[in-house]
């Protein structure tokens, strides 16, 4: 698994205290390239967030949700057109039209916490 480098954490936030802000410190403190994803920062962490998927330019290797299921679901396609490796549904953001896109596509789709996949060595 440590081919997987660029991660999209799609729910990005500045705040210390969510998990989303978290994963984004841990993964880049592991070397990882961060993509945060969110339409009102600019940046989190010196690093620059881009506002919408249709912002990403590059291959992406793994997605991190941090969005709730009901802002998730109208960004179903806008995901899968991304063509990620892999799809982290972290705690709260599972969505069961996301997992079967995801499965259709090809796409690997695993419920877990990025966290504690980065502290377990299973990332």
């Amino acid at each position: 698994m440590g081919t997987l480098r660029r991660v999209v954490i799609l729910g990005a936030s500045n705040k210390p205290d969510r998990y989303a802000y978290k994963a984004l410190k841990e993964l880049a403190a592991a070397g990882y390239e961060v993509i945060p994803v969110n339409p009102v920062l600019k940046e989190v962490e010196g690093i620059k967030v881009t506002g919408s998927l249709a912002g990403i330019k590059s291959d992406v290797d793994t997605i991190a949700l941090y969005v709730g299921p009901q802002s998730l679901a109208p960004m179903v396609n806008d995901i899968v057109a991304l063509k990620p490796k892999r799809i982290i549904a972290n705690p709260g953001t599972e969505l069961g039209a996301m997992r079967e896109a995801a499965q259709k596509n090809g796409i690997e789709y695993v419920e877990g916490c990025t966290l504690v996949m980065l502290r377990t060595n299973t990332f």
